[in-house]
């Protein structure tokens, strides 16, 4: 048995979601190791692709200063020798995680326990988890950093389905990230009037944080959009659109 582990943003759910369902295709459910914090709940709670879904408490460790961050790796020690217990029950074999604070209990549980570690890395310039363990990593896989071993990026294959060629500019999606980006925010709320005014539709995903204030926004403006927060309906966006304007990035 296989476990996956790490989340807590899009970025890094998204290659979970990859991971598993290659291993759904081979014949794999893996369980699933996540953080009681960040998206990771909404993601994979209800998803069937996995034996098992667990949600530890793990906070993030970079961006704490003091008792904050004493709290914040003392909860991640907790949680990884409650890994023990879920390792044992579901016989697992192999850890892989896919980076972000939500991997770090099963990450260092898998180094207790004396368990192979396999970690992808998503962006070009490494997460401050990933290059901790890497050293004791069975194999670190990376798109982008060729002293790793290189690998295609995992990529849902519902994408690969909706492919088709635009030959008219008729709809564009701004995207942001499961956070949002301001800088995209703000560029799509300049080009709004222009793009209505030569009846090109919008596919605005905001992230939650800006979510209010800009569909308020293309309410005031009279202007017709596709405003939402996030969404796992994403190849369906995409279906929608002929040009992007996003961000990218765990």
């Amino acid at each position: 048995m296989i476990a996956i582990t790490g989340g807590g943003t899009g970025g890094h759910l998204v290659i979970a979601k990859a991971i598993k369902e290659e291993l759904n295709r081979r014949g794999i459910k893996p369980i699933y190791i996540g953080s009681t914090s960040g998206q990771d709940k909404a993601w994979f709670e209800n998803d069937t692709g996995f034996e098992q879904t667990y949600f530890l408490e793990s906070q993030g460790v970079v961006n704490k200063k003091g008792m904050q961050k004493l709290l914040s790796v003392s909860s991640i020690v907790r949680s990884a020798f409650t890994c023990k217990k879920l390792f044992k029950k579901h016989n697992i074999k192999a850890i892989f995680s896919v980076g972000g604070y939500s991997a770090a209990p099963a990450s260092f549980g898998a180094l207790i326990y004396g368990l192979p570690l396999y970690i992808h890395e998503q962006n070009a310039i490494q997460g401050k988890l990933n290059s901790l363990l890497r050293p004791f990593a069975k194999a670190f896989f990376s798109s982008y950093d060729t002293t790793a071993i290189l690998t295609s990026y995992p990529v849902n294959h519902a994408f690969f389905k909706i492919k088709k060629e635009r030959n008219s500019l008729k709809t564009i999606i701004f995207l942001g990230g499961s956070q949002g980006a301001s800088f995209i925010n703000q560029l799509a709320l300049k080009m709004a009037r222009i793009l209505h005014e030569n009846h090109i539709a919008i596919i605005h995903q905001t992230g939650h944080k800006e979510f209010e204030a800009i569909e308020k926004f293309y309410k005031k403006e009279n202007i017709p959009a596709d405003v939402f927060a996030f969404s796992n309906q994403m190849p369906q966006k995409l279906e929608q659109a002929d040009f992007a304007i996003s961000r990218s990035g765990a």
